[in-house]
This record gives C-alpha cells, structure tokens and sequence, in this order.
C-alpha cells in the first residue's frame, strides 16, 4: 500500500497568487472566490475591527485571505474572511496560531445538512486551536449573525437586523450594527 504524500505549510505558500486555501488533514483545500455581498460584508466587519485595533492597539485586524497555522490533528491552518489576531507579528509568513476572534461569512454555496456540518467542524476546529469567538455571518438569513464562543461551542447568541452585535471576550468592548454590514442600495438597486 502505497502513502499519498501529506501537503505541508510550503505547499500551502505556493498556492496562486490571490488564491485562498486551508490546509486541512494534509490536504490543500482551495476556496473559490465569493460574490458581492459576503465580499463586502465582511470587508465592513474588518474595517470596523481595523478602527478599534487602531484605537485599542490590543490586537491586529485582518482581512480576508490571511493564512492562520495551527497545530491540531486534523487541520494546519485557518484562511478566515476577516478576524482579531492577538498575536505576535510574523512580517510576511502566515500568522502563528488561531486567530482570537474569527469571522466566516457564508457565500451561496455554503448551505445544506453537509455544509452545516463541515461548518461545525470547523467551529469546533478553531476552538481547539485556541480562539475565543466566531461568527458564523448568514445575510439570507433572519438570524445574521451567530456568534459562537469557546465555553459555550453549540449555542449561538443570534444578532438581527436592528442589533448590535459583539464579540466578547475575543474583542473586549468592540460592537457592531447588523445593519452596518450590509451596503446602501440606491432607489434603483435592491438587496
């Protein structure tokens, strides 16, 4: 019987420029590219941790496709859409370790009984590895966003329109609108 080689964390670097990837149980799994909406939703909850990081200087705000390396059996890294890293720098390696706060904004193919439970898994996943919060952001929903936390893994807080959502103890004091992540349409345009 013969092995199949394991991709390792210099496989993932040679992914394509611009290409999204985790590295889960040695394999090199890319991500496709996502439309509009999850786009910009997570760029508005990035921007928001961006000015309490500045403000705070308690942590780094990172945007989508950053590569987060963990040491957990089954999964090597992370490549959340945006997220609080409380970490040291790393110049221009992945970072080390799990990011303190994650967010995973759903894009239209992430629905279905099997998405759900790879979903979990991943939650799961990131509370192993050491971080406190993610958010699981579903804008086709009623319950938008579903916020997870380490000491309480399966039961979400469910934030809706007219909210304001948080994500302590990940980012202490940090809040966010619901409202505040989905774009101004002009009279003409819809959502």
């Amino acid at each position: 019987m013969i092995e199949a080689k394991r991709a390792t964390i210099a496989d993932l670097a040679r992914v394509a420029e611009n290409g999204k990837a985790e590295l889960i149980d040695g394999v090199v799994v890319e991500m496709s590219p996502t439309g509009f909406l999850p786009s910009y939703v997570a760029g508005e909850i990035y921007a928001s941790l961006r000015e309490y990081a500045r403000r705070t200087k308690s942590g780094y705000a990172i945007s989508d496709n950053a590569g987060f390396i963990v040491d957990l059996p089954d999964r090597q890294s992370f490549s959340p859409d945006a997220a609080f890293y409380t970490g040291l720098p790393t110049g221009m390696r992945f970072l080390e370790g799990a990011p303190a706060f994650a967010v995973e904004v759903r894009s239209e193919n992430d629905y279905g009984k099997k998405v759900e439970r790879e979903l979990a898994k991943k939650r799961a996943d990131y509370f192993a590895a050491g971080s406190l919060v993610v958010w699981d952001v579903d804008v086709l929903s009623d319950d938008i966003i579903r916020v997870y936390r380490a000491d309480s893994p399966t039961i979400p807080t469910i934030y809706r329109r007219g909210d304001v959502a948080e994500a302590e103890p990940a980012v202490p004091g940090w809040t966010l609108a619901v409202d505040d992540i989905f774009p101004y349409y002009p009279a003409s345009g819809q959502e």
